[in-house]
Order: structure tokens, then sequence, then C-alpha cells
């Protein structure tokens, strides 16, 4: 073994660690996403508290905390998690955060029906293009007329 080697094995040994480091990291913030997506899917829903931090808490990395704030119109939900590095007296922990924020379902119907729709589909100018093909355009996009 030469002093070249000696030297290089250990940098490529610690380049890997780091690697390896940063893909487990990179998996822990999917996860955190997914679980944040969990459980304000599950809140929107109008399921208990416990229920929705049990959905979360099942998609989360270990050792995560999750978070609920909740209002009448929208469910919070935050993951927060920490992925120790290989050699913890060279590099801090990383501390990943995920947040979904949801709206909540009404309950009981309390939202009113639009006016009923008569004739078939796609002859309303309204809501379809010319000739009936495709949706018109009118003001910038995602605007509700």
């Amino acid at each position: 073994m030469t002093v070249e080697t000696a030297v290089a094995f250990p940098a490529l040994v610690l380049l890997l660690a780091v690697a390896l480091w940063g893909v487990s990291a990179a998996a822990a913030q999917v996860a955190c996403v997914d679980a944040a997506r969990a459980g304000a899917r599950a809140a929107a829903r109008g399921e208990p508290l416990d229920e929705v931090r049990a959905a979360a808490r099942r998609a989360a990395p270990p050792g995560a905390q999750v978070s609920i704030t909740r209002d009448p119109h929208f469910i919070r939900v935050l993951v927060e998690a920490a992925v120790d590095p290989p050699v913890r007296h060279l590099f801090p922990p990383l501390r990943l955060r995920a947040q979904t924020v949801a709206a909540t379902e009404p309950e009981g119907g309390t939202e009113e029906a639009g006016p009923p729709v008569s004739g078939p589909p796609g002859n309303d100018p309204a809501v379809s293009g010319p000739a009936g093909i495709g949706p018109a355009v009118s003001g910038p996009a995602g605007a509700n007329p």
C-alpha cells in the first residue's frame, strides 16, 4: 500500500458516508412531506385529532414531531425531524420540516348548491369554448368567473 492510497482511502470513506447521509436525509424529507400530507388529508375529512396525529406519525420518519393547528377553514400539519450525520463532531444534525395546509370539509351540507344545469353537457357557452369544444378561457389562469 502506497502513501497516496493510505491518505485517499479515509477521504473516500468519509465522502461515501456523507453521500449516504445525504440520501438518507432526502428520504427522510420525502417521508416528512408524505406524513404532513397524510395528516392534513385525514384532518380535512373531519377525523378526530388523535387519528390525524396517528396517520401522520405512521408515515413520518422515526423520532419526528407532529403538530396540528386547526381553525374553522384550514388544517395545518407540521412534521419536523432530525437526521444525525455520520460524523457528529464534523457536521450538525439536519433539521427537516414539512408543512401541509388543507381546507376543511364543510359539515352537514352547509354550503348551498348552485342553480340546476339544464340541457346536454357542452352546450353552455359560459362553460365551454366555441362549438362546445374545451373550456372557455376568461381572465387570468385560475380566476373564477
